[in-house]
């Protein structure tokens, strides 16, 4: 087990990858001064803002863009900080087009939206540039103390909350650094791993307690339900799904999350020439567009059903259009070609019945060469080490009052992919939020009752 607090800086651990960052430049780039302050100065400054309201975490907005305007960035820093601890990586990975910008009244007037995301990532990144700290303060110590299972966006969240009011946070996780998806499975171009960890510091000055390398199973929950006041479960979703097929293990076959980590921390630098992604969500997408910027010469992405029924949002696919990957419609895998590694996929061309199913046309196969299979057809559950008799679940997702996060069992809150099956990181720190407030109230109750 590895542990680390708050004299610890992760973004200094983040791995020198030059060829990384030049292949994966910023999809949107940085406001300078001049251009955030003209930018700052089209919003309206809603009274009523529908671009807050649209916001998971209720980002003041019209608040944090007009301290830009003025010139005071470390309060419009702090501003957004307060509802989002995790600001700097939701204004670089939120899918903004169908929430506060997608919310804009420009939209009425027929203009561009207010660019919210890039004004956001303006004002916590001039807070990073001055060195200043954090703009708030762990609370005066309680002696209460909570144990969150899962270093990603809801545990943190949570972990702030819990902080803020002077309870004690202990974070343990599986991996060697924070941030969950943030830090492993966000592509570079949206969301850089250095960003991630430099995000991770503003938690530690709050002293939350960071401890890597420890899978917690059921023996290690019962030793830290014993030891903390309150449990937060952030355990987000297990191991992509396989397709079933023959071959599946043959070298050249992975999965999305794992390739997204291994170019995020420079293990992958190139991708062979021909690739092929199964599945048509935003993080193919991701996996898709890594693959083309590694190299490939040939990227197709394979699914099952139209563009209509994709899950990838339209912004996404048409990016990846861009980016030069090539979609295959209405085609199953049914078979991997390969001695050593693989070679080539068979293809089932499917049709779609009256009653919407999908049922394979005979005799009409396509052969399709590759060399690299990546995987992204979705994400098992992994609760099973949990005890459904004392945590409620439901198809392996935990169970949760949505406005508290508390479970079945009043001791243990969740939050995060592992109760909503996988959205967007804003909602996850939405979760966290509302959980790490929760907690505090009811470890107050319990006090009061005692």
């Amino acid at each position: 087990m590895t542990s680390m607090n708050e004299s610890t800086s992760f973004f200094d651990q983040a791995p020198d990858a030059p060829e990384i960052a030049t292949r994966f430049p910023d999809l949107h780039p940085p406001f300078n001064k001049t251009a955030a302050l003209t930018e700052a100065n089209r919003c309206l400054y809603c009274f009523d803002a529908p671009c807050t309201a649209a916001c998971p975490t209720h980002i003041d907005v019209p608040r944090f863009i007009k301290k830009i305007a003025s010139g005071n960035l470390e309060g419009s820093a702090k501003t957004i900080l307060d509802a989002n601890i995790l600001g700097a990586s939701c204004a670089r990975a939120c899918p903004v087009a169908v929430l506060c910008e997608g919310a804009c009244v420009m939209h009425r007037y027929n203009q561009q939206p207010i660019a919210i995301a890039r004004l956001q990532r303006f004002a916590i990144d001039a807070l990073h540039e001055d060195g200043a700290c954090l703009p708030f303060a762990p609370g005066a110590d309680t002696g209460k103390s909570v144990a969150l299972v899962g270093g990603g966006p809801a545990s943190l969240a949570c972990a702030s909350e819990l902080r803020r009011r002077g309870i004690r946070a202990e974070i343990f996780d599986a991996r060697p650094l924070p941030g969950g998806l943030n830090t492993y499975g966000i592509a570079e171009y949206k969301l850089p791993l250095a960003e991630s960890l430099r995000e991770i510091d503003l938690l530690a000055q709050l002293g939350v307690h960071f401890n890597f390398n420890v899978t917690v199973d059921a023996k290690k929950l019962a030793a830290l339900d014993y030891a903390h006041d309150a449990i937060f479960l952030g355990i987000g979703l297990g191991a992509i799904h396989r397709l079933g097929i023959a071959s599946e293990a043959l070298q050249g076959v992975t999965n999305a999350l794992d390739y997204i980590a291994d170019y995020k921390s420079g293990q992958i630098t190139s991708a062979p020439e021909r690739v092929a992604v199964i599945g048509a969500g935003n993080t193919a997408i991701d996996a898709a567009n890594a693959a083309v910027r590694l190299g490939a010469s040939e990227v197709h992405m394979i699914y099952r059903r139209g563009p209509e029924q994709m899950s990838a949002f339209a912004y996404e696919y048409e990016h990846a259009k861009l980016e030069g990957v090539k979609f295959l419609w209405h085609l199953k895998p049914v078979g991997i070609k390969g001695v050593d590694k693989v070679e080539g996929l068979d293809l089932a061309r499917l049709e779609v019945t009256s009653d919407g199913s999908l049922v394979p046309k005979s005799d009409e196969n396509v052969q399709l060469r590759v060399d690299l299979v990546i995987l992204a057809i979705g994400q098992a559950t992994h609760t099973e080490f949990l005890d459904s008799g004392k945590i409620k679940l439901e198809q392996g997702r935990i169970v949760i009052d949505r406005a508290t996060g508390q479970t079945s069992n009043p001791k243990y809150f969740a939050g995060g992919d592992c109760t909503n099956g996988g959205r967007e990181v804003v909602d996850a720190v939405a979760d966290g939020k509302r959980a790490g407030i929760r907690i505090a109230a009811w470890l107050e109750e319990q006090d009061a009752d005692a």
